[in-house]
This record gives C-alpha cells, sequence and structure tokens, in this order.
C-alpha cells in the first residue's frame, strides 16, 4: 500500500511540475505581446523554454529558464544605448522603460511550486512514519516482537 501512495505522490508532483512549466511559458509569452516586447518577434519566437530536471521520484527539482537575452534586458529597462559606466543620463531622447514580462510574477510562482513540494513531501513523509509505527505496533500484538 505504501508504495501504491508513494506511486501517487510521485504522480501528483510530476503533474503539478509539469502544469507549473506549461503555465508559466504561457504567462511569459502572454505578457511579451500584452507589453509591447515585440519589436522584431525574435523574443517572442525564440525557445523559451523552462527546463526541469528531476530525479526519478521528483523529490529535488531543478529549474532552468532560456530565452534570448534580449529579453532579459527588456524586462530590466536598459538596452545597447546606454553607455557602459554612464553616470545616469543617458543622454538620449528615447528613454527605456521597464517592461516586466519575465520577473514580475516569477518569483511568487517559484515560492508556489516550493510550498507544493514542500507540504506533498510532507504527506508522503508523514504517511511513512504512520506505516512503519502501524507495522511496529501489529509485529508487537502478535509477539513477533518484544
Amino acid at each position: 500500500m505504501q508504495q501504491n501512495n508513494e506511486a501517487k505522490e510521485e504522480a501528483a508532483r510530476a503533474k503539478y511540475i509539469n502544469a507549473w512549466n506549461e503555465t508559466m511559458i504561457r504567462i511569459w509569452k502572454e505578457q511579451i505581446t500584452l507589453l509591447g516586447v515585440i519589436d522584431t518577434g525574435r523574443l517572442l519566437q525564440s525557445p523559451i523554454r523552462l527546463a526541469t530536471r528531476a530525479d526519478g521520484k521528483f523529490v529535488e527539482v531543478t529549474l532552468s529558464q532560456a530565452f534570448l537575452e534580449y529579453g532579459l534586458w527588456q524586462d530590466y529597462g536598459t538596452g545597447k544605448e546606454t553607455p557602459r559606466d554612464n553616470p545616469g543620463d543617458i543622454g538620449h531622447e528615447k528613454k527605456r522603460q521597464r517592461r516586466r514580462w519575465f520577473s514580475k510574477k516569477y518569483y511568487a510562482s517559484v515560492m508556489n511550486i516550493k510550498d507544493f513540494m514542500a507540504e506533498n513531501l510532507g504527506d508522503q513523509f508523514k504517511a511513512i512514519i504512520v506505516d512503519a509505527w502501524n507495522d511496529k505496533l501489529f509485529r508487537r500484538k502478535h509477539g513477533i516482537i518484544k
């Protein structure tokens, strides 16, 4: 029974992580379009992806994002017109504004996945302890151990 519960928990974690991954990509693409972070369309068409690497039980998950570097400069409101070591006076008529397509909700989303993993793994751990305790009580009751 414990193996069946573990398999269900692993499946739940895999499903949640994959859904989270797909949702983040959808949100990013929607934000790119909504905020007009489209000049040539290269960022929107770039291989925006969020890769997950998980052990077989989805106990440890590593997240990594991939998209054109240009996308971060849009998110931060910086760009090639601003020279390095600029004293703060950009000196251009065109002023860049942040278009936060990437980072605005990302931190909150990562905290959500962290909370889900903590709760899910905690529940699985509790079930393991309860099963072990019940097994010990059963063996004691039937004289298998003292």
